[in-house]
């Protein structure tokens, strides 16, 4: 017979930066919020998608049913600076802080030290020689300062390397502390990062 609170226990770990003990918390939490509370988050789970769609221009995930995200639609933005980051939760963190009016594309991820891991590279180069052909003038490498990070930014300048006589190639200024993550920086020190970037 299955034991149904460690299968969901397995599920929750799945999740990043969940860990076991968080993972059986989270079961025990909802066997006692009761049947209506499980059952919305269920229905919640199922139906995520149903309104929620890739933006084909930035990759983020978004919800509605207008061909492109609401940052890619707007038309004050400032077409002549990309953003690249790691995830959609770095976007939600750069708009946070207030500063940033370029474009952006979502990489989806980082490449390891040991060349594990998938990123959006191909989507990337696409997006980039588009936009490179309307105005593009600089490209802004916006990684984690990890060791992930760093390897994923080395990668990516080389595969840029066709655009470097048009396009500035950039990365934050060191007002992230190495080790940190975009997602958890406040806005005051992302926004330092962005007016600090230099050429790389």
């Amino acid at each position: 017979m299955a034991d149904r609170i460690d299968d969901l226990t397995r599920a929750f770990e799945r999740f990043p930066g969940i860990g076991p003990r968080q993972a059986r918390r989270f079961v025990f939490h909802l066997l006692s919020a009761g049947a209506g509370d499980r059952n919305r988050i269920a229905d919640l789970i199922s139906r995520l998608a149903e309104n929620v769609r890739q933006c084909p221009e930035c990759m983020r995930y978004a919800n509605g049913s207008t061909p492109v995200c609401n940052y890619c639609a707007d038309p004050e933005r400032d077409d002549s600076i990309l953003l690249v980051i790691e995830k959609d939760q770095d976007l939600i963190a750069v708009e946070r802080a207030g500063t940033y009016r370029g474009r952006y594309f979502v990489l989806g991820g980082v490449l390891t030290l040991s060349g594990k891991g998938t990123i959006r590279e191909q989507e990337l180069l696409d997006a980039v020689k588009r936009r490179a052909a309307t105005g593009l003038k600089e490209i802004i490498l916006a990684l984690s300062a990890t060791s992930e990070g760093e390897n994923t930014t080395d990668h990516l300048k080389q595969s840029l390397l066709p655009y470097r006589s048009s396009v500035t190639l950039s990365v934050l200024g060191r007002g992230l502390a190495t080790g940190s993550e975009l997602e958890y920086s406040d806005a005051e020190t992302l926004s330092g990062a962005l007016q600090n970037r230099k050429e790389t």
